[in-house]
């Protein structure tokens, strides 16, 4: 089982944020955690990468109620979607499939609602 949906985009990597960020709206996600891979690399390490964003996607209805079937699936949130320059090839954005990562959680009410964010998360990468 794969455990990610993925997309490239013909679009340069700006726009490429801003499709994201407005899908994952529309779906009723907030980005609420966003990690610039490519400036932190820089910073700590003296490494040039390539553009790469983290963004922690969080649709808060779906997060509660997941709290509250298992207290501690907070270490698998938010739901991480990457967007990274692939040069000419374009711009990759690719999302977890919250469904693969709850494999190792034991409730079966849990997968049922991570079926729910998954069918969310393909319809933002199908979308764009």
């Amino acid at each position: 089982m794969d455990y990610y949906f993925e997309t490239t985009l013909a679009v340069d990597f700006d726009e490429a944020l801003r499709r994201v960020t407005e899908a994952l709206r529309q779906e009723g996600f907030g980005v609420i955690t966003e990690i610039d891979v490519q400036a932190t690399l820089k910073a700590k390490l003296g490494i040039d990468f390539r553009r790469y964003r983290i963004l922690g996607a969080c649709n808060p209805t779906l997060a509660h109620e997941a709290l509250q079937l298992e207290d501690k699936i907070g270490v698998m949130l938010p739901c991480n979607v990457i967007v990274q320059d692939k040069g000419a090839g374009g711009v990759q954005v690719a999302a977890i499939d919250p469904v693969a990562s709850m494999l190792a959680v034991e409730n079966a009410d849990l997968k049922k609602a991570a079926a729910v964010v998954r069918a969310k998360l393909k319809t933002v990468i199908e979308s764009l």
